[in-house]
Parts: C-alpha cells; structure tokens; sequence
C-alpha cells in the first residue's frame, strides 16, 4: 500500500525479479515508479503487479522511463557489454542530477563506466541489493573510479529513504562482500553434505538455529566481542578462538601487526569491558528472544528453543 507520494521518482530499468522488488519497495514508501524492459508484454506485467496504481507505469521507452529519475536502478543482465551499452542511453536521457545505480552483484562501476562521458560516470554506482530487496535491508554501494563522492553521499540517502540499510564498500571486488561470505559458507556447506557428514535438511536447520539466528540479531565481530565475555575479541582470540582457528576457511593474515589492527579495530567499534558486555548480551538476547517469537508465531505456535538453553 502506497504511504503518499514523498516528491521522489526512481525508474526501474528491467522487469525481473530484481526489477519489480525494487518497484514494490519504492511503490510502498511512496515513491513514483516507471518501469521500463525490451519485453512485449511490459505493460501486462505491470498491470499485473501493480493494477492500476497511478504511482506505477509501464515506459514506452527507456528514455521515457528515466526522463524524471531522481534514481535509476538498473536490473539488466549480468552482462559488461549490455550494462555499458544500456548506461550509455540512461546518462543521455536521465536528468543531471539523477543517481545511476546498477543492481550488479559482479559487475563493478569502474568497468561500466571507462567509455562513458565524464559526467556519466560520475554518477555511476553499484547499489547491490540482497534479494529480495524489498524485504532484505542490505545495499552494497561501490563507487567507482569516476564516480564523484557527492553521488555516493546521495546514493545512500536514497537507500535509506526507502528504510533499507545501505553500506558503502571501500574496494571494488569480485562479488562484493555479502556474496564473498555467502560464497564462502556455500562451498563448504556442499562439502559437508557431498561428503556424507550431514544431510541437506539437516544442514539447513543447523544454520536456521545456530549462525542464522545469531547474525539476524548481532554481527559475527560482534558475536567475536561478547564470545570473549568482559575481555572482548582479545580475549575470545587468545582462548577459545585459539582452539577454533583450524577450521577457519580462506586466508586472513595472522601475522602479530596485521592481527593487533584488527582487534583495535573491534575494540574501537564495540568497546570491551564489563559495561560494554552486559549492554551487548542484552540487546543480543531481547533480540533474540524477539525473532524466536516471531517465527513460532508464524509456525503456528510450534516450540523452539529457548536463547537461554542455548550454547554461547
């Protein structure tokens, strides 16, 4: 349901399932929404979607779709020459001032945008939704090489007009960050089941009620601060973590420098001590406590486990 119109327009370029996310999510916050796509049946799709809101159109062109964009999300596909191409019609067409976001989760900036005309390229990003976006917070906004810091700045103030949780990533990168661990986990998820330890039901349900309940309430640093009691992450890496680190996937440097810069780094991002602990571990158990709610209310009322049964 539209909430008003906020005086904003974004322009969804495709009609994926990426594309209509983006414009159900802008749709709600109240927003202006053209929609634009190579499809023929563009229009019924829309209709579809959306009925007959005012706030949402079918483009008859991609020029059409971002003539009044204060933001356009770009949902084409993960193709370099396609993106280059398509963001080489959206600077000709879109107003100046218009951020130009691509919702590539490989692609970065700098490779759109080396033929683009300087102007373009400055206001060229990636903003790499979690899918899908309109229910996941997470934005991954890359500036590249050209873009200009202002657009950055005002990158993120869209996202966060649309109450998603955008984070600006420092380096371009083969897949970001949330793919890189989600990667990560992925691969050594199929070795487990591949090799007989644990069966794909099984695996699931360990994540749903171990690592995934916990990073829906706490970050794993902050999970790193409060496993190590009142001593923080010092203390967690010099004892237990210690013992665990054998079966740390990939390769962080260990080296004493390069281990000290990171612990001051979550010392300095979540303080240590005995105030800090106790402020922590209840925000993580109300929170907790707060989604094992909401998921068994959604089951139906079927028991789960309680966060104070549950290991550390």
């Amino acid at each position: 349901m539209s909430r008003g119109s906020t005086g904003q327009t974004v322009a969804i370029v495709g009609a994926g399932v990426i594309g209509l996310s983006w414009a159900r999510l802008a749709r709600e916050h109240g927003w202006t929404v053209a929609i634009t796509d190579p499809r023929p049946d563009l229009a019924e799709i829309v209709a579809a979607e959306f009925g007959d809101d005012p706030s949402v159109r079918a483009a008859d062109s991609l020029a059409d779709a971002v003539r009044d964009a204060d933001l356009v999300q770009e949902n084409g596909p993960e193709r370099l020459a396609i993106k280059q191409e398509l963001f080489a019609e959206i600077g000709a067409a879109a107003p100046a001032n218009a951020i130009l976001a691509t919702s590539s989760s490989s692609i970065t900036a700098s490779e759109i945008a080396v033929d683009l005309d300087a102007d373009v390229a400055a206001r060229l990003l990636v903003g790499h939704p979690f899918n899908p976006p309109e229910l996941m917070p997470l934005v991954e906004v890359l500036p590249g090489t050209r873009t200009a810091p202002d657009t950055t700045e005002r990158a993120v103030a869209h996202y966060r007009e649309l109450r998603r949780e955008p984070v600006v990533i420092a380096k371009e990168l083969p897949g970001f960050v949330a793919n890189r661990l989600q990667g990560a986990i992925s691969r050594e998820a199929r070795y487990l089941v591949q090799q007989g330890v644990v069966s794909p039901a099984d695996l699931d349900t360990i994540l749903q009620n171990s690592l995934g309940l916990r990073w829906a309430t706490i970050g794993l640093f902050e999970g790193n601060v409060l496993g190590g009691g009142p001593g923080g992450i010092r203390h967690l890496l010099a004892g237990v973590g210690a013992q665990t680190g054998g079966i740390e996937p990939g390769v962080p440097a260990t080296d004493p420098a390069s281990m000290e810069r990171l612990v001051t780094a979550v010392e300095d991002t979540y303080g240590t001590g005995d105030a800090v602990y106790e402020e922590l571990r209840a925000r993580r158990d109300r929170r907790t406590r707060a989604v094992l709610a909401a998921l068994e209310a959604d089951d139906g009322g079927a028991s789960a486990p309680s966060p104070a049964d549950a290991p550390a």
